[in-house]
């Protein structure tokens, strides 16, 4: 068959999102993005070599619908869904069938199900053989659904070929799954669960060695983003990877929770290997807040203090904030600026308070919304 995998373009209806980078990318950098989601690299290793691929990333590219192909999957976000399933659409328009998968068909498996032929929930891992089988043999059921979580020992290599990679900034590699915390507005470990799964070192510096085999021509050294949710989160896997980093001469950033600025051992050797960034989710400066979202590790730090240290290692960092909580008030847009340019804050994100499918925050106000409803009616 011909497999066409999308990553529909980050933004979206009206082309203006927080999240969308893609304008200042086209204006610097000749359409040229941040980097992509590597569901689309990983859907490539899992496909049979006898299927001819073309992956088509809207934030780099447009889609050639003329492209003749059997079947068409598209990975698909909670912030662009919309965008997914116009894309799908119009795919089946033209009497090719789609398949939708990612977290947001995962969390909305009947919503996604309306806009394509079938619904993939959960990792792809176990799934995706099968429904090519059943594509090739027109038998395409409406739903595959994966039991329990993949386990990354046993995963290919991720398959990167065919992805334009010389238009992104920066290589995406996992090396661990999963998240132990359960903050109210995240969707990380219903998604993933909330136990650590982890890809071997060995298969880790495959991925390095991969990536640096065909580096960027627009800079010396590739850049490469940990997606880990927490890549801190199992330590001693944390400290064997640092180490094995070190010979590979990479530039590279990551996610860590807030703990990691009590780890000196941990931070000496990201330094040393390569790290420039951590994003830390701060999500907010307000103790109240902090407890409505369950973010307890964060109630246990100086936030200044904590950046401070990591900033001593000659390590930026990245933050990520949210706005719109419970115990927030007009004053903490500025509360919020003063901090950040106390403690020089590298690129933060500020978030608006998004109730997303699967989270703990999408059951509360959807409770409190049919309750205030049922308030009325009475």
């Amino acid at each position: 068959m011909k497999i066409a995998l999308i990553i529909p373009m980050n933004s979206s209806d009206s082309g203006r999102s927080f999240y969308d980078y893609k304008f200042y990318s086209t204006f610097l950098l000749s359409r040229r993005y941040i980097s992509y989601l590597l569901a689309i690299p990983t859907l490539a290793s899992l496909t049979p070599a006898c299927h001819e691929i073309r992956v088509f990333d809207e934030n780099i590219e447009d889609i050639d619908y003329t492209w003749e192909a059997d079947l068409v999957g598209i990975s698909v976000r909670t912030m662009y869904a919309g965008r997914a399933y116009a894309i799908s659409e119009e795919y089946r328009k033209r009497g090719v069938r789609t398949v939708l998968g990612g977290i947001h068909p995962s969390m909305c498996p009947e919503e996604a199900a309306q806009y394509c032929d079938s619904v993939v929930k959960g990792e792809a891992e176990s799934i995706w053989a099968t429904l090519l089988k059943d594509a090739e043999a027109g038998s395409l059921k409406r739903l595959y659904e994966a039991q329990g979580f993949t386990d990354l020992k046993s995963a290919p290599a991720v398959d990167r070929s065919a992805l334009s990679r010389d238009r992104y900034l920066q290589n995406i590699v996992q090396t661990t799954k999963g998240c132990p915390y359960h903050c109210e507005f995240c969707s990380v470990y219903a998604f993933d669960g909330q136990k650590i799964r982890n890809k071997t070192i060995e298969q880790v510096i495959a991925e390095i060695r991969d990536i640096n085999s065909t580096g960027s021509k627009y800079k010396k050294k590739n850049a490469i983003f940990f997606a880990d949710d927490n890549i801190i989160a199992d330590k001693t896997f944390a400290r064997e990877l640092f180490e094995a980093l070190r010979p590979h001469d990479i530039n590279w950033s990551c996610q860590a929770s807030i703990n990691i600025s009590q780890e000196d051992e941990l931070l000496g050797l990201m330094r040393d290997s390569g790290c420039g960034a951590i994003l830390i989710g701060f999500e907010t400066i307000s103790r109240e807040n902090l407890e409505a979202m369950h973010k307890e590790i964060n109630q246990r730090y100086d936030y200044a203090e904590a950046i401070q240290k990591i900033q001593s290692y000659g390590i930026l960092v990245h933050s990520a904030f949210i706005v719109g909580y419970d115990y927030d008030s007009e004053a903490i847009f500025d509360e919020l600026i003063a901090f950040i340019d106390e403690t020089r804050l590298l690129m933060p994100l500020i978030n608006v308070l998004t109730p997303f499918p699967g989270t703990e925050l999408f059951k509360r106000l959807e409770s409190s919304g049919s309750a205030f409803l049922q308030s009325i009616e009475r």
